[in-house]
């Protein structure tokens, strides 16, 4: 069982019942999935990816195996063959489909799977009429797992469909050019002394993963951080500098991916005579140039990063930069689909949460203490400790309740897909 540590963001949600914690997140994962069709629901773009039908699928199985299974007395699985199919990574449990090939499971079919986590969620609200002590952690990393799902149904759906040139109308005709109310004010930096600080959560605190842990001293020599997010309009002059083209910006293995991948620009980035264009979910939009630029793999960040003479923060100077900071921005629950242009007096911090992730340059290692917890669920971070890096903040598609100031997000640094953006250090 992993230990289990709640921030102060989560103490609201961590006094309602796990019944309606249970039902809320459940709802608001089907919620997100109502505008899609039966086909969207099945498309696998890319190995990184996986269809939404597997999503739902797969949350599921995670309430079933290590929730039902075990604690719920004469409970019968709904069909014995999920546990295969739908089994994401976790080897101590078994065997499962390969990742690569979730898109060819057609069957079975969406209301097979709507019908399975029906059946689950029944069994759910009755082992949480009188929930045993015992089992509320594994209960609330499974709601925590489902919202980091929540965030990548929209993504990996954002994905599928952008291959997909009739799903990709242009914004009506009526929107106001974008590139016309292009603001391009230098940015401020703020300044942060030294000293040793605290990083990372304890148990006692409330919800947390095991990577978080645990809360441990670490030296941060002065350092500043730029007020918002590096904008639209601040890429596009990397890219007319010719910043895809000239390899002293870029790491040895980033060049090499610029070239193999042909990047010259973020993703989703299209461009039509002089007017470039990116789109959400259901549309396209020309570039806000006000906006955080989004989209970008660890490689691009800090390539662009070096352009300016900057570099990315460590992820240390960033919690330590955000630890006093009120848990405010640009979530799910907005309904937003894009990050939005940054808000508020100037000189002051803007966009730490919410908006888009932001590459750091530490790397996903344990902390030091760290214990990975005993059973299958240790396989949940620990195992994934080697070439990713560390992302902070949370993004418009992050669920604000999942959101803590000591959440480390990883991925590998070609992965762009996620929203995923920089913040420029000194």
């Amino acid at each position: 069982m992993p230990s289990v540590a709640l921030s102060n963001e989560s103490e609201s949600q961590a006094s309602e019942p796990l019944s309606q914690q249970y039902r809320q997140v459940r709802s608001q994962t089907m919620a997100l999935v109502a505008p899609l069709t039966a086909e969207d629901m099945l498309l696998q773009s890319m190995p990184d990816a996986s269809p939404t039908k597997w999503h739902l699928a797969h949350t599921t199985w995670f309430f079933e195996t290590f929730l039902l299974q075990p604690h719920l007395s004469g409970y019968q699985p709904f069909d014995k063959a999920y546990q295969y199919l739908f089994n994401s990574y976790y080897d101590t449990v078994g065997e499962r489909h390969p990742r690569p090939q979730r898109g060819l499971l057609s069957r079975p079919a969406l209301t097979e799977v709507i019908a399975y986590r029906e059946h689950v969620d029944a069994a759910m609200l009755q082992l949480l009429s009188e929930p045993a002590p015992d089992i509320a952690a594994a209960v609330t990393i499974g709601l925590h797992h489902e919202m980091q799902h929540q965030e990548l149904i929209q993504t990996d759906i954002k994905h599928a469909l952008s291959l997909n040139s009739y799903a990709q109308p242009k914004a009506s005709p009526d929107r106001p050019d974008a590139a016309n109310t292009a603001t391009h004010d230098e940015p401020e930096f703020v300044c942060f002394a030294g000293g040793l600080v605290e990083v990372g959560t304890n148990a006692e605190n409330g919800f947390a993963y095991d990577c978080e842990q645990p809360r441990h001293k670490v030296f941060v020599p002065e350092f500043s951080l730029c007020e918002r997010l590096v904008t639209n309009a601040e890429w596009l002059e990397f890219i007319e500098d010719d910043g895809y083209k000239r390899p002293e910006f870029w790491l040895s293995d980033g060049w090499a991916t610029v070239q193999e991948e042909h990047w010259r620009a973020p993703l989703y980035w299209h461009r039509e005579g002089r007017q470039w264009f990116t789109r959400t979910q259901s549309q396209r939009l020309p570039v806000d140039p006000n906006a955080p630029v989004c989209h970008i793999s660890y490689y691009e960040a800090d390539a662009f990063a070096r352009w300016r003479g900057c570099r990315l923060p460590t992820e240390f100077e960033w919690e330590h930069a955000a630890s006093k900071l009120p848990l405010e921005g640009n979530f799910l629950e907005s309904g937003v689909a894009l990050p939005q242009s940054a808000q508020g007096a100037e000189g002051s911090l803007k966009q730490m949460f919410g908006d888009a992730w932001e590459w750091t340059q530490s790397p996903f290692l344990p902390y030091p203490g760290f214990t990975p917890p005993e059973g299958a669920l240790s396989e949940y971070n620990g195992k994934f400790m080697a070439n990713q890096w560390v992302l902070r903040g949370g993004s418009c598609a992050t669920a604000k309740q999942q959101m803590r100031v000591s959440y480390r997000n990883f991925f590998y640094a070609h992965q762009r897909w996620q929203f995923s953006s920089l913040r420029l250090a000194k």
